[in-house]
């Protein structure tokens, strides 16, 4: 390791007067220069670092007091930036798409059950789930069915930077179910009277002596709300029921940091260039519109114009013609005046190559590819296929965290409820957790990825099958979000009615 020391001029000072007291002096300053550290990236003394001193505290104090402005910020860069508008959009296509989509995979082993009995258990669960998922009693506005639901928390998550699900029960006159999904977005988190943040109140969020979720402080009304100038009132609910331990509360939200109690919106890291890229897309955009207008200005001998081509309605005889500009006119001039053409140099030629350098590092840091975030494919097959595959890391990440962290849990406690009604049956399931999990087991599967070439993305799929990479189950729901039960039943009906009509042999009878 070389560390350079370089004498100030006071250090020169003393050199000329007291040449011994000089050199200590410089000793002194060179070992402590030494002991500082061998990273360049940490030096207080290099020109390119040396009013850099970032502060870090922990995640409540480097997000929970920018939340408001962030969230607040974030909500109407979606509502006003088509860039914006976009990045949330592709990240809910792509990782919500038509809803994830449950497949029960029980633990038969552990449940002592063979394999066509628990095929058969799964088939009816399934059945039973989607009679309560597929209605808008699953909401408690009675507005949306489970997968819209999914779509709505995904978003609001993104954007806001979390949301809160409630699990109240609701009873229904044509529902055999109670459970219902209740969601409030972030800014209903607050803290009881307005309380100031503490190690254990902050950002409505109240922890326990290990640091895990106790209660949580909502808001009745949103305080953005038609009800926000009235008083405000709270109500606390806790995490879990104190007898049942039942999740009352799910909080979604992508935790970055130990000891992170609220979340951040996904568009934070980019909110400045986002804003800041809009309003030059807007200035460009409204100096081609006035070059379209084939600008001009009138010079004038008598210091006295009007403003474009002349108004006949509001012309009087005291008063100088007014004038309006409009494409392609023809204006007569009064005595004295001539016309000047402006040229603003429209369309700006380094507009396309300066927004594209900040739309990739936007998408560098959002983990979208800059062709799927502009949704502009120009290079090769391998290429636009290499771009989408890295963007999927991404999505199937992402979806996994919500599968893990809002689909399963609710299922969880539909399960629970179907198994209490009595609907289906599971021996043991409020006896023994490990049977309870073993009930409980399930994936969802989401749609698949775009095909750039359908014909060799089938036969991988195939082959990941033969293989025993994969199964029909997940290849049919993520290709095209079908059930492959229900395409073997439909094809076997399809072929019947095929033979019947003599379009095919029938070649189990041949």
């Amino acid at each position: 390791m070389t560390n350079h020391f370089k004498p100030n001029l006071l250090d020169k000072l003393f050199a000329s007067v007291a040449p011994n007291y000089a050199l200590q002096r410089v000793k002194a300053k060179a070992y402590m220069n030494f002991l500082g550290g061998g990273y360049n990236g940490a030096s207080t003394s290099r020109k390119a670092l040396k009013g850099w001193n970032p502060k870090t505290g922990n995640s409540d104090t480097d997000d929970i007091l920018d939340l408001e402005n962030l969230t607040n910020r974030s909500y109407d860069l979606y509502r006003n930036n088509s860039l914006a508008t976009g990045i949330i959009n592709t990240q809910n296509i792509n990782v919500v798409g038509t809803g994830l989509k449950l497949q029960s995979q029980i633990d038969y082993e552990t449940l002592g059950l063979t394999r066509e009995e628990s095929e058969k258990w799964q088939t009816k669960t399934e059945k039973e789930f989607r009679l309560w998922a597929g209605s808008i009693d699953c909401d408690a506005t009675r507005m949306s069915k489970f997968d819209e639901i999914q779509s709505i928390a995904f978003l609001s998550a993104l954007i806001g930077g979390d949301v809160i699900t409630l699990l109240p029960f609701i009873e229904r006159k044509n529902s055999p179910y109670s459970l219902a999904i209740k969601l409030l977005e972030g800014q209903h988190l607050c803290n009881l009277d307005s309380k100031q943040d503490s190690s254990r109140l902050a950002g409505g969020v109240e922890l326990d002596e290990n640091g895990a979720p106790k209660n949580y402080h909502l808001l009745k009304s949103h305080p953005g709300g038609f009800d926000s100038s009235v008083k405000k009132e709270w109500v606390i609910v806790p995490a879990f029921g104190e007898k049942s331990d039942r999740r009352n509360v799910i909080h979604l939200f992508v935790k970055k940091r130990p000891g992170q109690r609220r979340g951040i919106p996904e568009l934070a890291p980019v909110i400045e260039d986002l804003k800041q890229l809009g309003r030059y897309t807007e200035a460009e955009l409204m100096a081609a519109v006035v070059t379209g207008m084939f600008t001009v200005f009138i010079k004038s001998e008598l210091g006295e114009v009007g403003d474009g081509l002349p108004d006949e309605n509001n012309e009087t005889e005291d008063e100088a013609p007014a004038y309006n500009l409009a494409p392609g006119g023809i204006v007569g001039l009064a005595p004295g005046e001539s016309i000047e053409t402006a040229n603003p140099n429209r369309p700006n030629p380094n507009f396309d190559p300066f927004v594209t350098a900040i739309l990739r590092q936007i998408g560098a840091a959002l983990q979208i590819p800059y062709e799927l975030l502009i949704k502009h494919f120009t290079a090769s097959y391998s290429a636009s296929r290499g771009a989408l595959l890295e963007a999927w890391k991404f999505f199937r990440q992402r979806r996994k965290w919500l599968a893990d962290n809002f689909c399963q849990p609710i299922y969880e406690e539909w399960l629970t409820e179907a198994i209490a009604l009595g609907r289906i049956e599971a021996p043991g399931f409020f006896e023994n957790p490990m049977i309870r999990k073993a009930y409980s087991l399930a994936v969802w599967n989401g749609d698949a990825p775009g095909q750039l070439d359908p014909v060799k993305e089938t036969r991988a799929a195939k082959m990941r099958c033969e293989e025993g990479f994969s199964t029909r189950t997940k290849e049919a729901a993520e290709m095209n979000g079908t059930d492959f039960d229900a395409n073997i039943d439909r094809g076997k009906s399809e072929r019947a009615k095929l033979v019947d009509a003599k379009f095919i042999k029938d070649e189990e009878n041949a």
